[in-house]
């Protein structure tokens, strides 16, 4: 059994992304999917797709994004709020990754957002992931 499904989801990416695949594969959600469409709109990959399993599942697969020489854009993916120490941010708190090279994404109560949308929405909430 899985605790923690996000992380499950950032470990596929980063595995997949270190591996040089062109997709990764996972079971689907709405909050991973929320997380997925996020990467994609801040151009981190290429393109999201859910599709129907075998066994009536939904399975989300992530299109990953490489530059010059296969490298990929995605350099680290890290979860920041787990299932044993949440981390929740005031809209102000909401820290920088590499200096605003990075983003981070949460999670509130307008739904999940990158750290611009949620400064911008003077909103806080919990502090998913960050990626750079």
């Amino acid at each position: 059994m899985m605790t923690d499904p996000i992380a499950d989801m950032l470990t596929r990416i980063r595995n997949a992304s270190l591996a040089r695949h062109e997709k990764a594969s996972m079971p689907s959600s709405k909050l991973k999917r929320n997380i997925a469409e996020i990467l994609k709109s801040e151009g981190y990959i290429t393109d999201v797709r859910e599709t129907q399993a075998e066994a009536g599942s939904k399975e989300l697969t992530v299109f990953l994004k490489y530059g010059r020489d296969r490298q990929g854009v995605i350099d680290g993916i890290r979860r920041v709020s787990r299932p044993g120490r949440r981390v929740y941010v005031r809209y102000d708190r909401i820290p920088m990754v590499l200096s605003g090279l990075g983003i981070s994404i949460l999670s509130t109560s307008f739904g999940v957002m990158s750290d611009k949308d949620a400064r911008r929405k003077k909103v806080g909430g919990e502090l998913l992931c960050e990626v750079w």
